[in-house]
């Protein structure tokens, strides 16, 4: 897909990622645009029924894949794309997205997503397992960069030359997380700003925003400690004000919020939901 493109896509405004345990404030969000949904946990036969009764309102639904493990060497999972491309024919979704990491190796599965050596090498496998998946689909696909809490030896790429390679030889997407742009940059004491500079935002299909926590280090011992993409706190300050620094340079189609746990009152999560709104200048939840 050309970066022109994007704009074709049915994705716009302000969304949330869609889990059982806020279904019900997830429906009675204002202006609520679109929803992502973990691809692992719909049947596609019989999808949440939440799910389905927000398709079916118009809310466009992303099926989000997390187990996928594009960057494995062992090769594209067929059963898994497959299952990715039923998910999105059954919510009638615009896209689907994944992760660019890898969560198998030597047939075993960590159970997280681990970050990939940025090398020629890894690159090469990786965009052989994103072409087969491309293969399986009817929709574009959308890939998100991670929060890695390390990174390999020996890379021959930084990870925006790595990602920008990606998509040129793919067609692909970018999903941003700007919560994933924060921690990394925070970890690897690198500026997010020149990030954001060097990525091809003119593809990006929508943006994650998230909360996380830091953890102290030992400064007396030269440990500046870490910052923890949690998933379950609220969205820091941080990481809205880089959602701002990315809207100041190209203003995405679409921006959603992303909760895994510990979630708040539904007053809490609807006014998180607005701010994040406002902030990237959308319209609806601006009212």
């Amino acid at each position: 897909m050309e970066a022109a493109a994007v704009a074709d896509l049915a994705l716009h405004g302000t969304g949330v990622g869609w889990r059982p345990e806020i279904a019900g404030v997830v429906d009675d969000l204002p202006d609520l645009g679109f929803c992502e949904v973990i691809a692992e946990s719909v049947d596609p036969a019989a999808p949440p029924r939440g799910v389905v009764e927000l398709r079916d309102r118009g809310v466009a639904v992303i099926p989000h894949g997390v187990r996928l493990s594009l960057g494995s060497a062992d090769g594209l999972d067929r059963h898994r794309a497959e299952h990715l491309a039923a998910c999105a024919v059954a919510l009638g979704a615009p896209l689907v997205s994944e992760h660019v990491s890898f969560t198998r190796v030597a047939g075993r599965d960590a159970g997280h997503l681990l970050p990939l050596p940025r090398t020629r090498e890894a690159l090469d496998v990786l965009v052989a397992n994103v072409t087969a998946t491309q293969a399986v689909l009817d929709v574009p696909l959308a890939l998100e960069p991670i929060a890695a809490l390390f990174d390999w030896p020996g890379a021959e790429f930084t990870e925006a030359e790595f990602l920008t390679r990606l998509l040129d030889r793919t067609g692909a997407l970018l999903l941003l997380d700007v919560a994933n742009v924060h921690a990394n940059a925070r970890n690897r004491g690198t500026d997010p700003r020149a990030v954001l500079d060097a990525l091809p935002l003119d593809r990006v299909a929508y943006v994650h925003v998230a909360g996380g926590s830091e953890h102290a280090g030992d400064a007396a011992h030269g440990d500046p400690g870490v910052y923890h993409d949690t998933h379950t706190d609220a969205v820091p300050a941080e990481v809205l004000a880089l959602l701002g620094e990315l809207c100041d340079r190209a203003r995405p189609p679409a921006v959603m919020l992303e909760r895994d746990g510990h979630y708040p009152p539904a007053a809490e999560l609807t006014a998180e939901f607005t701010t994040i709104a406002r902030t990237a200048r959308l319209t609806g939840a601006l009212q």
